[in-house]
């Protein structure tokens, strides 16, 4: 597929912030670089860029949900992106994976306006350049783990050479799925479904992942090891991770925070996102009737969380 390249004018973009990007927090760990030890860490090319990017649902009342997104993402970079439910999270994420079309503005993956592009011209597109992780694992559960995995290669390229079974394979073993190749998604637990599909998300070597709550079904200690595997995949192969979340623990691991609040989008320090976290923990605290603090649980964790 030949591919145009961007015309779009560029935009403001939220990366990097002008004060300095959090401080010493903000060293912006995990992007790739050549460079050696002790040494600063370089960001990598830019992989996504949205300039003016709006979207307005139709109907009786047109709903307008984002209003005119800048953004600029690069390769390596692990993006959280928080904001409250209905705030435009998911319609920024499926605008981002070409899932759905923008009432105005522009996206660009890896130098291509993807507005220019027809609906094969998107299929492909897709398939080559970004990898889905949704809060459910959405396994085929006629097939095997390993039999998933290789979906997306089977449905691009017609088969599967041996060179690729073998990195797919090797993808498993590294994730700790190499006992359950031949099993169901029905014969593995949570945690185990949701590697398989972040393997599977892996599977064309994409640029980009898309993750929608990917630990939102899970424990924590599942959602903790699901997260760490997407870090590491993410600095390993330098693939950019842009993950919708709302553990406030996860987001603080993250490279980047990026607040949507009523359809806008703009970058939060993490000491400003641990402030918002602690103001809602309080906000929690006090809801709950006087006399029943040392009695409620919720109490009892924001205090934990407070300390």
């Amino acid at each position: 597929m030949r591919r145009p390249t961007s015309g779009g004018t560029p935009g403001r973009p939220v990366y990097p912030d002008e004060k300095g990007h959090a401080g010493s927090e903000g060293d912006r760990a995990g992007f790739p670089s050549d460079c050696g030890e002790g040494e600063p860490r370089l960001p990598g090319r830019v992989v996504i860029e949205t300039h003016d990017l709006r979207k307005t649902y139709g109907g009786k009342v047109p709903v307008a949900v984002l209003h005119g997104v800048d953004l600029e993402i690069r390769s390596g970079e692990f993006v959280a992106i928080v904001g409250q439910s209905g705030s435009g999270k998911t319609t920024l994420l499926n605008l981002l994976g070409a899932l759905d079309t923008p009432t105005g503005g522009t996206v660009v993956i890896n130098g291509v306006d993807i507005g220019t592009l027809d609906d094969d011209g998107l299929a492909d597109f897709r398939s080559d350049e970004i990898g889905f992780v949704f809060q459910f694992h959405y396994l085929l559960d006629e097939f095997s783990c390993l039999e998933n995995v290789l979906m997306p290669i089977l449905i691009r390229y017609g088969s599967v050479t041996d060179a690729q079974r073998a990195r797919i394979v090797e993808l498993l073993r590294r994730v700790g799925l190499e006992g359950e190749l031949h099993k169901r998604p029905g014969e593995m637990s949570g945690g185990q479904n949701q590697r398989c599909a972040i393997v599977r998300a892996l599977a064309n070597e994409p640029k980009i992942i898309l993750a929608d709550e990917p630990t939102g079904n899970l424990d924590s200690r599942a959602g903790e090891e699901v997260f760490a595997l997407m870090r590491e995949m993410s600095r390993e192969h330098g693939v950019a991770f842009i993950m919708i979340t709302h553990d406030d623990r996860l987001a603080q691991e993250a490279d980047r925070i990026l607040l949507i609040e009523d359809g806008r989008i703009r970058e939060l320090a993490k000491p400003q996102h641990r402030a918002r976290t602690a103001g809602r923990l309080l906000g929690l605290a006090a809801d709950v009737p006087r006399g029943t603090h040392e009695r409620s649980p919720s109490t009892r964790a924001a205090g934990r969380r407070m300390g």
